[in-house]
């Protein structure tokens, strides 16, 4: 049950609270007042979208909240505590219940024990075939005529064909494209492995023609330095090493000469590592063979790059998805083949779960028309108004039927017949139902499904479903809402009078003007603010006076 809802600074309202009864709760008032708007905050608050351009222009943010009570197993009731917020800057909303950060597949979740809204928009769900289909599937599984476990299984087995479906034309659709190009995948695979490129070939051999290139520079460099220190008679060596004893001499008798010797040992060994390094550099690098060997690989290299047009990394790429894709098309009947083991034993098993379902479809159909019948005939339809299902066998796997396994697998779809009154044929809900005929309808429905014994009874909102419904019926649908209400809550939108004098808490809904702003307001009403709530609904006057009398019950005087 719905007790609190406040809205804050969202759209046209600035602050607004309702405190509901547990009954029957009207929303009145001008048309354009707001009333749809806090059925639509109600549905902001459990999950659905708003525009950020919905805050109250100057606001940071919007705001909406409302505290449940919702019946548990036990008996007892538990309070849940919503609390939205809608930023205006970026859009954003954040979601909290009894006061902790919650999400939106939370609150989706929660929704149906919370609020279960019908509208104009359900009238319309309502001629879609795949709608009447799934009241009826809703029908059978409050029954539990047919185990949980089935209903599971039936999703999960449909869900699984489709992923196997999926895979095996993914797998048909890569192997055609595959075939198609094998000849040109095996020539190109057939290039490559002639020249069969390394990772990093190309680049190492380019460092190696770069050195080579630089040889002569280098030969010339090393032979100078050489015949520096070397000498064909005397060189650097050879001198350090001759001053380096003369020096020796001259040390015997001038100790001050001692550190230049050691001096010079020293650098006459330095000169001779640094020969023999650069005899070592002169014997090293390539040789002639070894340059021919790199220029004719990089002549290769290049002419591939050239025949196939691709850079050496791309050609590198291609090698591994043509030797992918080849041993893919190898592979690819097993991988089929497997697919199809399944998908028939998918399918088998899957056929025996949905013909226990078409049958118990069929059997709950009888019934779910009959509560149907009885519903509408308290709405003010022919006491000999039926209601009907045709079925039509829906082809899971249509592209499929020529296998047996796929052949006849399906689900009998029901459709809504009906005949509103005696004499004619029974025809398509979608094809004969006027709107007012709708609105009827699908009252029936809410107050069939209604009328389940469970823990989940979630307050039933209604936004002006008396659309198109007037006279002796109107009062017809107005006794039946009453009646509803004393098994669950209801919020109702309406303009009629009818209904609105039946409430157990009335509030009217209003736009104001005040310091140049457009305010909603909603306030609730009783006795003599009642009567002239009723008396403007009924047209105003001296006429609608009388009738706000007479159905406020001759109470009023006024």
């Amino acid at each position: 049950m719905l007790e609190y809802l406040r809205i804050k600074n969202l759209a046209l309202i600035e602050d607004l609270a309702l405190e509901l009864d547990q009954g029957f709760n009207v929303l009145t008032g001008e048309t354009g007042a707001g009333k749809s708007f806090i059925l639509k905050a109600l549905g902001f608050l459990t999950g659905e979208k708003l525009a950020a351009d919905l805050v109250r222009p100057g606001e940071d943010k919007a705001v909406v909240e409302a505290l449940f009570l919702l019946p548990d197993p036990a008996g007892t009731e538990r309070e849940v505590v919503l609390h939205r917020e809608l930023a205006a800057e970026s859009g954003r909303s954040r979601l909290r219940i009894n006061d902790a950060l919650s999400s939106q597949e939370t609150i989706k979740a929660l929704r149906p024990s919370l609020v279960a809204v019908t509208s104009q928009h359900g009238q319309q769900q309502l001629l879609s075939p795949a709608y009447q289909a799934r009241l009826l599937d809703e029908f059978l599984q409050r029954l539990h005529l047919v185990p949980e476990e089935d209903w599971t299984a039936a999703e999960a087995g449909k869900r699984r064909l489709r992923e196997l479906a999926a895979s095996r034309q993914a797998l048909e659709t890569r192997s055609r494209d595959l075939a198609v190009r094998r000849e040109l995948l095996e020539h190109q695979k057939s290039v490559i492995d002639k020249i069969a490129p390394e990772p990093g070939e190309e680049e190492a051999l380019l460092e190696k023609r770069a050195a080579a290139r630089n040889a002569k520079v280098l030969r010339e460099a090393v032979d100078g330095s050489l015949a520096l220190l070397l000498g064909e008679e005397a060189g650097l060596i050879e001198a350090a090493d001759q001053l380096s004893r003369r020096l020796a001499h001259l040390a015997d008798v001038h100790e001050a000469y001692a550190d230049d010797v050691t001096w010079l040992e020293e650098t006459a060994i330095r000169l001779r590592d640094l020969s023999s390094r650069l005899r070592r550099e002169r014997a090293g690098g390539p040789s002639p063979r070894e340059l021919e060997a790199v220029e004719s690989r990089l002549y290769a290299l290049a002419q591939l790059k050239r025949q196939l047009k691709r850079s050496m990394p791309e050609i590198l790429a291609l090698q591994s998805e043509i030797e992918e894709s080849i041993s893919f098309l190898d592979v690819c009947g097993l991988e089929l083949a497997g697919l199809a083991r399944e998908e028939a034993d998918t399918a088998q098993a899957l056929a025996v779960v949905l013909e226990r379902l078409n049958t118990a479809r069929r059997e709950a159909a009888t019934r779910f028309s009959a509560v149907l019948e009885e519903e509408l005939r308290g709405l003010g339809f022919s006491p000999e108004v039926q209601v009907g299902c045709e079925f039509e066998r829906q082809l899971l796997f249509a592209d499929r039927a020529a296998e047996p396994a796929f052949a006849t697998l399906g689900e009998d779809r029901a459709r809504l017949l009906w005949r509103p009154n005696p004499g004619q044929p029974a025809q398509p809900l979608d094809r004969i139902a006027s709107g007012g005929e709708l609105s009827r309808f699908l009252l029936a429905l809410v107050r069939s499904s209604a009328a389940r014994d469970d823990v989940e009874q979630p307050t039933l909102l209604f936004d002006e479903i008396d659309t198109g419904v007037g006279g002796i019926t109107l009062n017809h649908v107005a006794a039946r809402l009453k009646e509803l209400a004393g098994r669950r809550q209801i919020l109702v939108v309406t303009h009629w009078p009818q209904l609105a004098a039946l409430a157990d808490r009335h509030f009217y809904v209003e736009k104001l003007v005040i310091d140049g702003n457009t305010t909603t307001r909603c306030r609730r009403l009783d006795g003599e603010d009642v009567f002239a709530e009723l008396t403007r609904m009924a047209g105003g006057g001296t006429q609608g006076a009388a009738l706000a009398r007479e159905l406020m019950g001759g109470t009023n005087k006024a």
